[in-house]
């Protein structure tokens, strides 16, 4: 359970569904992260009346997982959103995450366990970076427990390690990391995901290569574009109304998702 490819993802490599172009996000878009992030926040301020007008829930359990070397405050202005919404939104509870540590991993797989008992019935899981590479494998264990997957700039599909620039921050956490023969298989030879999935990916992400975070579309599941810096994907407008649509739709139904007539101008073109 990992963003960190081994030797099998780069045999998979060859793949028809591989997408990825193996090379790092552009210099100016990493060393400009920091600023841009900000404008997310800036963005989100100002735009909190517009925001009020997304898509309510149904109260169906929402959790949300931070990213690499991220903790539960780095979400709180999402989790809030959501929940103004209407949705019963749960935080990870596992400190920092600094990847597949035995407790990270059973700490999840028992999250996802009490919070769909205790509501008798699926949660959806919003996942940021790293985190969505969790709630993707969460999907995949518990697919009558999990109602949906979104994910915020994951590398899910990654091929080579050059494809994150988080991968020294990673590999310096290791140790701690569950044995490399407990991780899951690459994703280009694993089915499709048994849940309804949206990838949210940004083309000037400069922490993870964009391509990275897409995969070849299919019957629940896509990929929906938006501009925003990597540390911002929980600030930025355009990324919490496609997260507040998704979650929105109800339970057993799902459509592509498609942006309100007065904001289409917001989301660039797909890849």
């Amino acid at each position: 359970m990992s963003a960190v490819p081994s030797d099998e993802v780069l045999e998979a490599a060859a793949s028809p569904l591989r997408l990825v172009r193996e090379s790092a996000p552009g210099l100016f878009w990493y060393l400009t992260e920091p600023t841009r992030c900000a404008l997310d926040v800036g963005e989100f301020v100002a735009t909190r009346s517009m925001l009020r007008g997304a898509p309510s829930g149904d109260g169906h359990p929402v959790l949300v997982f931070p990213g690499l070397g991220a903790a539960d405050p780095s979400t709180v202005m999402l989790r809030r959103f959501l929940s103004g919404l209407g949705h019963d939104v749960h935080r990870w509870g596992l400190g920092t995450n600094i990847g597949p540590t035995r407790r990270a991993v059973d700490g999840m797989h028992a999250l996802v366990k009490k919070v769909s008992d205790a509501h008798g019935g699926p949660v959806s899981i919003v996942g940021w970076s790293l985190g969505g590479i969790f709630a993707r494998e969460m999907a995949r264990d518990h697919p009558h427990r999990v109602r949906q997957v979104i994910t915020l700039g994951s590398p899910y599909n990654m091929s080579d390690p050059v494809q994150s620039r988080a991968m020294p921050a990673f590999a310096l956490f290791s140790r701690l990391h569950i044995p490399r023969e407990e991780f899951p298989p690459p994703e280009a030879t694993r089915p499709p995901i048994p849940v309804p999935a949206t990838s949210v990916y940004s083309k000037t992400d400069g922490i993870v290569s964009w391509e990275s975070c897409v995969e070849e579309p299919g019957p629940r599941r896509e990929s929906v574009q938006v501009s925003s810096s990597h540390l911002g994907y929980g600030f930025n407008a355009t990324v919490l109304w496609v997260v507040a649509d998704r979650l929105a739709q109800a339970e057993g139904t799902w459509a592509p998702f498609a942006a309100p007539p007065g904001m289409a101008r917001l989301y660039p073109r797909a890849a």
